[in-house]
């Protein structure tokens, strides 16, 4: 008896140590295929994210820089006269829906884009200038705006990319003393005007906000507007736009929320045709 006892606990002890082995495989390969699905996931992201750079990387080659042209201090298309150009004919041939080029001096350069506008505010959100598909996007005007820049609030969008490309060094403006040292941004448009917007408000806002909207029925009512703007921004610079101003706003996504906003506004302080 005491035999057969032994016999029947060894075969158990096999059996749950075989249940225990395939209990152990299975866990294995399902940890290699997560593992195999993860890593194929990143390699898609940064390669997205190198397609879209080398990609940005040509459009600003061939936008920005001619043989007839000398190198101003900025290192770009400046001309003789030490004028930042762009060079519109070519862009309009990649892509019609051009409208004008954007550029920040001396900080962030790394903003320094082709804006283009489309037929709804989702086209560019995952198609690049060149309409190729890529989650980088493009640097896109809001549909409901004009596309010459003259409404009294234009709205930019563009993503903040984790390779830090696109909108993603917009955030750098929650740091007044970095403002202080950038305080202008610049639209170039296809019919060679000099856009120099003065950045007057900054900071975080809900996806909701008035921040957004583009028509106003009164003065009086874009004032508040513009008030709003001010009240709400991370740090008072002491410009205060009035109703004969225009303003552009600059939007991107925030880190930490997916329903938060951090936006960039710039009055116009002055325009001037450059060709």
């Amino acid at each position: 008896m005491e035999m057969a006892e032994k016999k029947r606990h060894h075969r158990g002890r096999r059996r749950r140590r075989k249940k225990g082995g395939i209990f152990s495989t299975i866990i294995l390969i399902v940890a290699v295929i997560v593992f195999c699905v993860s890593a194929f996931q990143l390699f898609r992201i940064f390669k997205g994210y190198q397609e879209g750079q080398s990609e940005y990387d040509y459009i600003r080659k061939l936008a920005l820089t001619n043989e007839d042209t000398e190198e101003g201090e900025d290192g770009e298309n400046d001309g003789e006269d030490g004028r930042f150009r762009v060079n519109f004919e070519e862009l309009l041939k990649i892509n019609p829906d051009t409208v004008g080029w954007l550029r920040f001096y001396p900080e962030p350069a790394q903003i320094n884009y082709p804006l283009v506008q489309g037929e709804d505010n989702s086209l560019y959100l995952n198609k690049t200038f060149s309409a190729n598909d890529n989650t980088v996007g493009a640097i896109f005007v809001n549909v409901y705006n004009q596309s010459d820049f003259n409404d009294r609030n234009t709205i930019i969008y563009g993503h903040r990319m984790k390779d830090n490309s696109m909108f993603h060094d917009l955030a750098r403006y929650e740091d007044k003393s970095f403002w202080e040292a950038n305080p202008y941004f610049y639209i170039y448009t296809p019919d060679g005007r000099e856009i120099v917007y003065h950045i007057y408000s900054a900071g975080v806002v809900k996806d909701t906000s008035d921040t957004y909207l583009t028509e106003f029925a009164s003065d009086e009512e874009y004032q508040e507007f513009l008030n709003m703007t001010r009240d709400v921004a991370a740090y008072d610079t002491g410009i205060m736009p009035d109703v004969g101003d225009q303003i552009v706003t600059l939007s991107t996504c925030t880190k930490d929320s997916n329903e938060d906003r951090f936006v960039v506004r710039g009055v116009k302080e002055s325009e001037e045709i450059i060709e």
